[in-house]
């Protein structure tokens, strides 16, 4: 058993150093927090998704007890601990319009997902299949909510949510995973 959990560790560092097989990026005009993680990041990122109060709240409670908490060490994962203070919390494309449908949506972003092997027009003519695309920190677009919501079921963004159903964030956010859990969930 040693000898295969050697192997695995092996397995995985070679994953971690090696290149990045994708070799591009995405240049597309975006709209970034300042670097680091504060109250006053939460705010401003809190205002920039017109979140309401209470969900600041929830978020600036998490923040102060996540400061009381520190970064678990796990068996057998190594990894640089990241530098929170060097992290950009919140990005997101600067929108070029409202988007009211999936054919809308910036043909740079389609090209970065077909990029990654996740052809859009090929998730769109699947049946039964609801996709979320998410590029930086924010939802850009969702595919068959009308046809779930006939059927009774939610699928959005967490953003869309919060504005549109309120009621049930609140009742459900962090009662599986409560923010005292651990580091990562506060």
């Amino acid at each position: 058993m040693p000898d295969k959990l050697a192997q695995q560790d092996v397995a995985l560092d070679e994953y971690i150093n090696s290149e990045y097989k994708y070799g591009f990026t995405t240049d597309i005009e975006s709209d970034n927090a300042p670097k680091g993680l504060n109250a006053g990041i939460i705010r401003f990122i809190s205002k920039k998704k017109d979140e309401p109060e209470w969900l600041l709240k929830f978020r600036l409670d998490a923040f102060e007890k996540f400061q009381t908490l520190t970064e678990p060490e796990w068996g057998h994962v190594k990894y640089p601990k990241p530098n929170l203070q060097d992290l950009i919390f919140y990005a997101a494309p600067k929108p070029k319009k409202k988007l009211d449908s999936l054919d809308e949506v910036d043909p740079e972003l389609l090209e970065t997902f077909k990029k990654l092997g996740i052809s859009i027009d090929e998730q769109k003519r699947l049946s039964n299949v609801a996709v979320d695309i998410v590029m930086d920190s924010v939802s850009v677009a969702t595919t068959f909510k009308e046809t779930l919501a006939e059927k009774g079921i939610i699928f959005c963004s967490f953003s869309e949510a919060v504005k549109n159903h309120p009621d049930l964030v609140q009742k459900y956010m962090a009662s599986v995973v409560p923010v005292n859990d651990n580091y990562y969930a506060a």
